[in-house]
């Protein structure tokens, strides 16, 4: 399948807690492209100000659905909500 939709999450998360952060992401890496419809990649992306996961779909309907999915609301966001300095930057793109 081709990725035809992103979904960027940018989070500012201090150094102090980025390690778990990685954590967070790499427990739900493997459930997250096996169990969500749609969902091709997933990719960590790190830089000094801040922190990126960059999911891969083959549609923006399956990229909105996930925002909406248990296993985004229930444990990657509760995972992720108190490593936050300030709420997550969330977008969607097309493949053009």
């Amino acid at each position: 399948m081709k990725v035809n939709a992103y979904l960027e999450i940018t989070m500012k998360i201090a150094e102090a807690n980025r390690p778990a952060a990685v954590k967070v992401y790499t427990d739900y890496r493997a459930p997250f492209l096996e169990t969500i419809t749609g969902a091709l990649t997933k990719e960590l992306l790190a830089r000094a100000e801040d922190v990126q996961v960059l999911h891969g779909f083959d549609s923006i309907e399956h990229a909105q659905a996930y925002l909406e999915s248990g296993l985004f609301q229930k444990d990657v966001f509760t995972g992720l909500k108190p490593l936050w300095d300030v709420e997550p930057n969330i977008r969607i793109y097309s493949v053009v």
